[in-house]
């Protein structure tokens, strides 16, 4: 896979449930989480409760998966 996009973009207002964050599969996302942490993240898996797929960490991507509910906001291209 390729990097992601070079920018940073604002925190978005969309909220998270299964069905709104559905259509970002496969797609380059900007993830918010509730604890402050943000990334860019291409899900490959979205559940009725949980989501994964890669996390950019800087270099490469890292398999990574977390609760639908430990995210703030998304938004993906």
């Amino acid at each position: 896979m390729a990097p992601p996009p070079s920018f940073t973009p604002e925190l978005a207002p969309y909220r998270v449930d299964p069905g709104s964050i559905r259509g970002c599969r496969r797609k380059y996302t900007y993830i918010w989480l509730n604890n402050g942490n943000s990334f860019w993240f291409y899900p490959v898996y979205i559940g009725r409760r949980s989501i994964s797929g890669y996390r950019w960490i800087g270099f490469w991507w890292v398999y990574f998966g977390t609760d639908l509910n430990n995210i703030q906001s998304f938004i993906c291209y």
